[in-house]
Formats: structure tokens, sequence, C-alpha cells
């Protein structure tokens, strides 16, 4: 039976029970539900595969700390957090082991942009993207997104903290606040009220091939780690649950974000090695055609008559 500790102090989280230990960071605010569906998985994975690695215990440690710290923990061996799952780069993958396989196929590279209302009457005339390479986009310093946009010529603006990017926005710092489209609509709930005025642009994606991976140790530890979510994330795979979940997922988060019919900017990503799986691979990439096309909404439609 896996053990979930979500509350108690690290020392107990790292002397409680017996299996394979895995600690992840805690959300970065209360608001903040982000990773919910990449912890859900990994219990699953876990789960999985119990019969052959044994018992574990998954637990959040229980005090708050940055990406930069987290990331810092995983990386020395030996901190209190041993997981996270983040945006590959080829920093990440050089500082920690991957596990090279898209956790949500890819959805957090389709981007969309919150906004004040000034800014989407002039977004209405862009028509190239050179044109919205003329707008200013916020993100945080350690956001993977920062050296693909830098890399594509946009002008990056850079905060320090999560929820300060949203402050930002409503002061008109920057332009365009770049999310997810897994991310925009929770958050544009979240802070409407505290950012009176924002809101979801109209017209545009801009995409590009960003895997979310789960990150270990580089330790004895760690491979064993990976290779046990290795093995469970593939079990999922076979076994359809993996698409299951997936397909959950993106229908709860896509839900109020409005898709068909947006232009839309492909962007390269210099930042994606050769351990991503290959970008045709179905199994492990979406390419949300039914979504922007309009089909998906039709077919909903027709079967809800």
């Amino acid at each position: 039976m896996a053990v979930f500790l979500l509350c108690l102090p690290a020392t107990v989280v790292a002397q409680s029970g017996s299996g394979m230990r895995f600690v992840y960071p805690p959300p970065e605010s209360a608001t903040d539900q982000r990773h919910t569906y990449y912890w859900e998985l990994l219990e699953a994975a876990l789960k999985s595969n119990r019969d052959k690695y044994g018992d574990f215990q998954l637990a959040a440690y229980p005090v708050a700390m940055t990406f930069p710290r987290a990331v810092s923990e995983v990386e020395s061996g030996a901190g209190r957090v041993n997981i996270v799952a983040r945006a590959t780069n080829l920093d990440l993958e050089s500082r920690m082991l991957p596990v090279p396989l898209p956790l949500d196929k890819g959805l957090l590279g389709y981007r969309l942009f919150l906004i004040m209302p000034p800014t989407q009457a002039q977004l209405d005339k862009v028509r190239t993207l050179d044109d919205l390479r003329q707008f200013s986009i916020g993100q945080a310093s350690t956001w993977t997104d920062v050296k693909i946009l830098g890399g594509n010529d946009f002008k990056v603006v850079i905060g320090e903290n999560y929820e300060g990017l949203f402050q930002m926005l409503g002061a008109r710092r920057f332009d365009l606040f770049s999310r997810g489209v897994n991310e925009i609509a929770s958050e544009w709930q979240t802070h409407r009220d505290l950012v009176p005025g924002i809101s979801i642009e109209k017209n545009f994606v801009v995409q590009y091939p960003l895997p979310r991976y789960f990150f270990v140790p580089r330790t004895p530890e760690g491979q064993a780690m990976a290779e046990r979510i290795t093995d469970g994330l593939k079990r999922l795979v076979a076994s359809g649950e993996f698409e299951r979940r997936y397909l959950a997922y993106k229908r709860l988060v896509l839900a109020d974000v409005p898709l068909a019919g947006r232009k839309i900017f492909r962007l390269a990503n210099s930042q994606l090695s050769s351990l991503a799986p290959p970008l045709n691979d179905k199994r492990w990439w979406d390419d949300l055609a039914p979504e922007l096309s309009g089909s998906s909404n039709s077919a909903q439609r027709s079967g809800e008559k």
C-alpha cells in the first residue's frame, strides 16, 4: 500500500515505512494547481508495477521552495526533494537524470497569452511572426520558455516569481504573459479579480515542442527511480490508462479555452535534445488538430444531441 505523508515533517517522511521514496516540491502558491496531474500520473505509474518493484512512498515536501532550490535539492542527490516535473531543457538534462517521456504529450508547448485590455486591439493587426515579435513577453527567469523565445528573437521580460508575473502584467511591465493551453484558463479564473481587466488573447497560438519530464538525481538511487518510473509509464501506455488519463486531463484544462480558428505560429526549440521521442509518435505527442480545427467541438455537440 502506498504511503501518503503530504503534511508530515521531512524527518518523518524520510524515516517512515519501507519501499522506494519519492518526495516532490509543493505548489508555488495556494492557488497553484499546475502540477497536480503529474503527481497523480506518477502515483498511477508506481502502482502499476508494485508487483515488480515493491511498495513506495509518495509525498509532497511540506515546506514551500523555489524552483531553483528544488532543482538544487534533486541535483545534490541528498536533498529533501528527490523528484521534479519540469519542462525540459539542456541544462536540466545535464544536472539531473531525465525520464524522457512527455507527461502531457506536449500540451505545455501550445502557448496562449494573458493580456490587458488595450493590447487586444493592437494584436488584431498582427499578420506575421515578425509583427508578433514587436510585443514583449513576460516569463520567469528559470522557465525553459525564456531560452526558446529568446532564441526565436522575441523580447522577453524576466520576472523572479510566478505570482509576481501576474502583477507585472497588470502594471504593463510587458505586453503578453505566455501560458500553456493547459494552464491559462485556471490561471485567468484565479487572477481576474486580483488583476482587473486581465483576459485571454483571442487570435493566436504559438507552438513549439516542449515536453515535461520527471527528473531525479544522477545517483544509483535516482537511476533505480528512473527505471521504475519509465517501466510504470510504459505500462500505463500499453494498458491504455495513460491515454485515458491524458484525455480526461485535456478535456478538463481545455474546457474553457477557445482554440478553433486561431492562427498558429510555430517556433523551433533548440533546447529539445535527442532524448525526446520522435515528434510523430502519437503515444507521446498531441498535435491538437481536432481542437485547432474545431472538429472536436462539433463532435461533442453532435454527441450531446
